[in-house]
């Protein structure tokens, strides 16, 4: 497995802070793998194993352990000293009132506490009332396009850079589906991890009866990605579909599949009166693998996916992402960070002047001086008055030159 540096490099300044670690992120992203990465620099760093506690909560042979009475006395056991432990929790979501549990660990032991979850409520409700101010969060992805170049080095296989782009978009980069080259196997992977997702994150954890509509509504969210999308478009899809639901239905669900974080909800940013507008919002999904799943083979547009990528790849940058709105129309990315900004428009070809004029003519009425970028895989380059235009792959691997293509 590679080491996900990207994420280290944001955490490791906090590996003795006493502010409690969470990593969130969609099953089978690699919270685990993260978690035992730092484990190990931990000892590669002096630290003793007896003072580092693991506990994965998906293991049945901690099951007795997601009751907090057990949990609290199991981990208070293990304390021996005055010296510092370093606490590790896998899907903390499991245990009962772990937010308590915690906020105790935090207060009473000279501990540095890191906690995964599989769903986006880990940071709300009750965490926010008993740890507000102490603690930091971080959201891990899937194999970002650059990270998935490494996987398939380490595995001793190099190809083109178009190759293996194509290769990217088509399956996405979920770690381990790149164990095996089988079609087949793949799309059972992806059934099997959908399926999980689904079940615990959503229906199990929402106590959803109407499994057929909530996955008739993922499946307009992945035949949508990158359009806009409202409970009355979705509304009007399942009455095309003879279903009948109710509108506060369908948010319900949208809002249980945005907790599960299978897609993620990106909401429309006015530039000109610099508010953010909760309607009418669009959906990216946390890894284009699971477009296999589409139950139409049809694909709508390449841009979409494109678009996906951006986002997803942005966001494993740790950035804050809004679809940007214009007086005369729509930027497809407004990037914040910490103050700073820039835009991004996303396309797949620009093919023809018309294309042209309409992408880097988004942004005739931004009339600030932060960067814009229009981003496509075009190998030409076609920046102009003051627009950055960079191709899809370069952009991707801006941050990583050790990357070598045939």
């Amino acid at each position: 497995m590679i080491k996900r540096e990207m994420y280290l490099r944001k955490i490791r300044d906090s590996y003795n802070s006493e502010l409690i670690k969470i990593i969130i992120g969609v099953r089978r992203s690699g919270k685990s793998v993260l978690m035992l990465q730092i484990i190990e620099e931990l000892k590669e760093n002096g630290i003793n194993e007896d003072h580092i506690i693991y506990v994965n909560f998906e293991d049945y042979d901690y099951i007795d352990y997601t009751n907090p009475k057990k949990f609290n006395t199991y981990v208070k056991s293990k304390i021996k000293d005055k010296e510092k432990y370093y606490l590790f929790f896998d899907e903390i979501q499991n245990v009962e009132d772990f937010e308590k549990v915690i906020n105790s660990f935090r207060a009473t032991m000279n501990a540095s506490i890191f906690i995964t979850g599989s769903n986006s409520k880990v940071l709300s409700g009750e965490l926010s009332t008993h740890l507000a101010g102490r603690y930091i969060s971080m959201k891990i992805m899937p194999f970002t396009f650059s990270e998935y170049l490494e996987l398939q080095k380490s595995q001793g296989i190099i190809k083109n850079r178009d190759d293996a782009f194509n290769e990217y978009i088509e399956w996405g980069g979920m770690p381990q589906i790149y164990n095996s080259t089988s079609i087949q196997e793949r799309k059972m992977y992806l059934r099997d991890l959908y399926n999980t997702v689904v079940l615990k994150d959503i229906v199990e954890r929402n106590s959803i009866k109407d499994i057929n509509l909530l996955n008739k509504i993922i499946q307009f969210m992945m035949e949508n990605i990158s359009e806009v999308i409202s409970a009355n478009s979705i509304t009007k899809f399942l009455k095309n579909d003879s279903v009948k639901t109710s509108i506060d239905t369908i948010l319900n669900y949208i809002q249980y599949i945005n907790n599960s974080m299978i897609a993620s909800k990106v909401s429309r940013y006015n530039i000109r009166g610099k508010s953010v507008i909760t309607l009418l919002e669009k959906y990216y999904f946390i890894d284009l693998g699971l477009l296999q799943l589409k139950s139409s083979p049809i694909e709508k547009k390449i841009g979409g996916r494109l678009e996906n990528i951006v986002y997803n790849e942005l966001i494993a940058r740790g950035y804050e992402v809004y679809i940007g709105k214009t007086d005369n129309g729509e930027i497809d990315f407004v990037v914040e960070n910490f103050g700073d900004r820039f835009y991004i428009q996303v396309a797949d070809y620009l093919s023809d002047d018309s294309v042209i004029k309409r992408e880097f003519g988004a942004y005739r009425n931004i009339k600030d001086n932060f960067p814009k970028y229009v981003i496509t895989m075009d190998k030409l380059n076609y920046s102009q008055n003051g627009i950055i235009h960079k191709n899809i792959i370069d952009w991707l691997l801006e941050n990583n030159e050790e990357i070598k293509f045939q």
